[in-house]
């Protein structure tokens, strides 16, 4: 096996999940059924932390973190403390490889009472290939690997209200050194954010409700190979509620329902020959479609065409939004328990499963787990868990030494 063939059929085998990781643009049948949508660079938008991924990857109007800029970066500017960091960890795809991870580090600094800037590093190890030739011989080994960098800034409107901008720079290498046969892939994107926040009272007791808006990743199409194969980025819009109740002066639980949905095109419905395996061209040598509109548009046709390109209409449209939903409960701010449901389409990828997550805080630290249990155990993504480790830190206040 050659070293091209060899890693084209690991790396499909392992990246073919849907709407996880996808190496080229989405080639579909004449056939009515399952549509998924895909991407390049998918890890951008993985949900890196524990908090949020024990809550079901419900995060876009949570309270603030060190991780907002994933989120939502309009919620960084509401943050209490001045500064501080998060390391979170993942295993990914267990159940098929042992030597792949999601590594997110991300840290924040507030600037004054309306200004808070972050940056953040997200890394997703492949793991090693090993690689030989068509008769057996040794060609070494090659790791795949994935980078983004982003820097953020997040302002307070008003008391109640937050938005935020980040941008994002990304590095894709699936292939490795050892061919010609494909580039390093790479984009520059920009993230948009919306937050408000407003305590309220239930019950007689101090709450609050929030809500959130974000579009993630919106940049220009990237390729592995040549211009032609150019392939949309993983830009999404998340919007989302969250209601934090307090239940006592030690107890509180917070609700939370975030709603998402990928801006780029629907794959449409191609013609086939009566064989069912030869397509049909046109006088132009493009496939001809049947149903659906051409994903080969421009960023903002592809972006703003994304609600209407659906072969079946607004009925598959409206199949294209994944939920997530989640409950926190916190004892004291020391101690919470999470629990979540996601749920996607299963002709946009079927991934529905449930999340569990715990957190710790002790004075400027805190650690979160979150563990994932899908509906089928077989799937790729079972016992997926996830560890974060959160610092946050405040400016030490200046002592009055003056003598009365």
């Amino acid at each position: 096996m050659t070293t091209t063939t060899f890693k084209r059929i690991l790396l499909a085998t392992i990246l073919s999940i849907p709407n996880l990781v996808v190496f080229a643009q989405t080639q579909t049948s004449g056939q009515e059924g399952s549509r998924v949508i895909t991407t390049a660079v998918p890890f951008v938008s993985f949900a890196p932390d524990s908090r949020a991924t024990g809550m079901g990857d419900a995060g876009v109007a949570t309270s603030p973190d060190a991780n907002s800029v994933h989120w939502n970066n309009g919620k960084l500017a509401f943050i209490e403390h001045n500064y501080g960091a998060s390391l979170s960890y993942s295993p990914w795809l267990g159940k098929i490889v042992d030597d792949m991870s999601l590594t997110y580090l991300s840290g924040y600094y507030k600037i004054d009472r309306i200004q808070t800037v972050g940056v953040s590093m997200r890394y997703f190890d492949l793991g090693k290939i090993h690689l030989t030739d068509v008769i057996g011989g040794d060609l070494g080994t090659e790791n795949p690997r994935e980078v983004a960098f982003d820097a953020t800034y997040s302002r307070k409107l008003t008391e109640k209200i937050g938005i935020g901008v980040s941008a994002r720079y990304i590095w894709s290498n699936l292939i490795g050194s050892g061919t010609n046969a494909a580039k390093a892939a790479t984009s520059f994107a920009v993230d948009l954010g919306f937050y408000y926040t407003n305590p309220i009272v239930i019950g007689g007791k101090d709450s609050e409700i929030s809500f959130g808006t974000a579009i993630t990743n919106i940049g220009q199409k990237t390729t592995y190979g040549t211009e032609s194969d150019a392939d949309f980025i993983p830009i999404n819009l998340r919007v989302g509620t969250a209601i934090k109740v307090g239940l006592d002066a030690f107890n509180s639980l917070t609700f939370a329902l975030d709603l998402n949905k990928l801006m780029v095109p629907t794959p449409p419905i191609y013609a086939y020959e009566e064989d069912g395996e030869t397509p049909v061209i046109d006088n132009n040598g493009d496939q001809v479609i049947l149903k659906g509109k051409d994903p080969n548009r421009n960023l903002m046709a592809g972006m703003f065409g994304s609600f209407t390109d659906a072969p079946d209409g607004f009925s598959e449209e409206m199949q294209e939004i994944m939920i997530s939903t989640g409950v926190e409960y916190w004892y004291k701010e020391l101690f919470a328990a999470r629990l979540g449901y996601f749920y996607e389409n299963e002709n946009k990828g079927g991934r529905q499963y449930l999340t569990l997550g715990l957190g710790l805080r002790y004075q400027k630290f805190g650690i979160d787990f979150s563990y994932l249990v899908p509906g089928d155990n077989n799937h790729p993504l079972a016992e997926t868990i996830r560890f974060s480790l959160l610092f946050n830190f405040d400016k030490a206040e200046v002592q009055d030494t003056t003598v009365n």
